[in-house]
């Protein structure tokens, strides 16, 4: 008992001090696509072909990505001739609109401001996570904003056991056949008001296994939704940051 105690105390305080201050990022990490329209080639479509889930296409004559389908494997960025679409360090990418998933000209909406969450649940958010067939990496980084570095408890977001005790459901993957029913009842045992959260691609737009015939292509379809967060996986940060600002609470722009 006592060495735990010393060990413990030798550790020192270990939960990172966000949204104070930015979070630390891995090296390779991908954030928000950034296309430069100057540089792009008109008729090329390179990094088109190369997309495993169809998230880019040209439109009036220029490249939009959907971060909503989007994998962020970074095959476009390694094959683009023109280094016109990149991938930066903000992990800020949650909005409360599946229209503010696209990456267009300039700024990306990423308002995940909820009025509801914000009105009501803004001193306490219970939230009752559902794995509709998910691959265990979007609720792995889930999972782990309840460990000490992260800490989600201190903003008063807690994950419950039941969906009787909570304000919401958290989603993840691409909602099989079999979990299509689980998923109603789990929100009709929700208390209203209530909130519909998805975490990622798969369970915004059913990932790399959208079209497939035992699939639903994601909860968009089925529920609706007040936030997304995109990713394959997302961050646990970018998680983290979509949840707060739903709450109304500001997060810092990454280091470079």
């Amino acid at each position: 008992m006592h060495r735990s105690l010393i060990a413990r105390f030798r550790q020192g305080y270990r939960t990172h001090r966000f949204p104070k201050e930015a979070p630390t990022l891995p090296p390779l990490y991908r954030g928000l696509p950034v296309i430069a329209h100057d540089t792009c080639i008109a008729d090329c479509s390179i990094c088109q072909k190369v997309c495993p889930t169809d998230a880019i296409v040209r439109k009036d004559d220029k490249l939009q990505l959907d971060m909503g389908r989007c994998l962020f494997c970074g095959r476009c960025e390694e094959v683009c001739p023109a280094d016109s679409l990149t991938f930066s360090r903000d992990y800020r990418l949650g909005t409360n609109r599946r229209k503010g998933l696209i990456v267009r000209d300039g700024e990306v909406d990423r308002t995940a401001l909820v009025e509801t969450a914000n009105r009501v649940f803004r001193r306490s958010l219970k939230l009752r996570q559902v794995s509709a067939a998910g691959c265990n990496a979007c609720e792995a980084d889930t999972n782990v904003l309840g460990t000490l570095s992260f800490d989600l408890g201190r903003f008063g977001i807690q994950f419950v056991a039941s969906p009787r005790h909570a304000d919401g459901i958290l989603v993840t993957g691409p909602v099989s056949e079999n979990m299509k029913l689980a998923l109603h009842k789990t929100l009709d045992a929700v208390p209203s008001p209530k909130i519909v959260i998805a975490v990622g691609a798969c369970a915004i737009s059913g990932g790399p296994f959208r079209g497939h015939s035992e699939v639903h292509n994601g909860i968009s379809d089925l529920l609706p939704v007040d936030l997304y967060i995109p990713g394959c996986p997302p961050s646990p940060w970018t998680i983290l940051d979509g949840l707060l600002r739903m709450l109304g609470i500001e997060t810092p722009a990454a280091t470079k």
